[in-house]
């Protein structure tokens, strides 16, 4: 990609976002736009196809902190035509001082991280140099490896499984490299040679106005080299679209929302380079009886009143599908919660969290005749007033009984 080409590439107009936008806007503008132009949502659309390709670039840049910067930096330097050559079409005044007028100094070499000084390096000069063939220190050696674009996916796993950890297959479609050729994008039995035009390096120079910039080889399009007999499946890319099955670990614990990284399970890489890692969106579904705080479970467990009042012990479920015996104290009031050790959410290090269990004490909806008296009985028998903190309150604070009584 030669400068002109990189600077015109509006990578925010391609994801619909605008250039202040936050990281999270610009995640959710890309996976809107992913699902809707994804290779399987669109089988045979070439330029559904083209415009996946179009944003997966755009995202691949501006997802990552440090490009965009570099990104921005230079279309704000190229792309608004901010950068003139001064008079006389060089860069340094007389006796080769740094350019200027008044107080001012500019001397380019700063610009693009050389310097006489000798400074940092980095940053826009460095990005420019290793993107476009330049940089400081003589020639550019052969076109090396490049590491393959990140892909995410998204999949929904049962609380269960969650909570357990689950090893899940992933359907994914993209780029892969290409079974016929390895990779090479020659035919098999023939190998890429060198470019004779760039000696490997992919990239060639060109002056204008006393400044050299590097572009990518015309003839090699900046790989460094040419295959005489491209290989049929891929057609000399040495990548191929395909859909491709792999086994995707989903860690104990994992919670709803979070993202799993699998190294290396992205796209693959150019020129040998290592692939891309696989970023998995996971969506955890609810449970019909428990529910989660951390790593440890919830469960309401109703009980009657005689075993609140008097004691018990209760069987109580477990995520696992088996039963507790948990010990109900004597007096235990509806809300408490009670808790059962290591029957909660598994942990990365084999541990459990816990099971939080809220008492609630079941009020019946209908009565037999028997069951009224002894309820009646009790009450007789029992004159506790529960609400008697009440009425003390409402003296202290001067209440008025109701009824207008003085």
């Amino acid at each position: 990609m030669s400068v002109r080409d990189y600077v015109e590439k509006d990578y925010y107009a391609a994801l619909g976002v605008p250039k202040d936008a936050p990281a999270a806007d610009i995640k959710k503008a890309y996976r809107k736009l992913a699902r809707k132009f994804h290779p399987d949502a669109n089988s045979g659309d070439a330029a559904a196809e083209e415009k996946f390709k179009e944003i997966s670039e755009a995202y691949d840049v501006l997802s990552d902190t440090t490009k965009r910067k570099e990104y921005d930096e230079a279309r704000s330097l190229f792309g608004a035509g901010g950068f003139r050559m001064p008079p006389g079409g060089g860069f340094g005044g007389p006796g080769g001082q740094p350019y200027g007028n008044g107080s001012v100094q500019f001397d380019v070499s700063d610009l693009f991280g050389g310097g006489a000084a000798g400074g940092a390096g980095g940053g826009l000069g460095d990005f420019l140099g290793g993107l476009f063939g330049g940089g400081g220190g003589g020639r550019r050696g052969p076109a090396g490896p490049r590491r393959g674009a990140d892909v995410e996916a998204e999949v929904t796993v049962a609380f269960t499984d969650a909570a357990e950890g689950v090893t899940l297959p992933l359907s994914l479609s993209g780029p892969h490299v290409c079974p016929t050729c390895a990779g090479s994008g020659a035919k098999p039995g023939t190998q890429p040679r060198m470019c004779p035009n760039c000696s490997g390096t992919g990239s060639v120079s060109r002056n204008q106005g006393g400044f050299a910039f590097a572009e990518p080889c015309r003839n090699c399009r900046g790989s460094g080299r040419l295959i005489d007999d491209p290989c049929t499946t891929c057609g000399g890319s040495g990548q191929a679209i395909s859909t491709r099955t792999l086994k995707a670990r989903i860690p104990a614990g994992v919670a709803d929302g979070q993202r799993i990284r699998l190294k290396g399970k992205g796209e693959p890489g150019n020129n040998g380079g290592p692939a891309g890692d696989l970023y998995v969106l996971v969506h955890v579904a609810k449970h019909d009886l428990f529910g989660r705080k951390g790593n440890n479970l919830t469960l309401t467990v109703p009980v009657t009143f005689a075993e609140a009042a008097l004691g018990a012990t209760v069987k109580v479920p477990t995520l696992a599908g088996s039963s507790v015996s948990m010990k109900i104290p004597a007096g235990t009031p509806s809300g408490k919660v009670l808790r059962v050790r290591g029957k909660g959410v598994g942990k990365q290090d084999g541990s459990h969290g816990d099971l939080l269990v809220t008492v609630e004490v079941a009020v019946p909806q209908q009565l037999s005749d028997e069951a009224r008296e002894a309820l009646q009985a009790y009450a007789a028998a029992q004159p506790d007033d529960p609400r008697a903190h009440l009425g003390a309150m409402n003296r202290t604070n001067g209440a008025q009984p109701s009824g207008g009584e003085k």
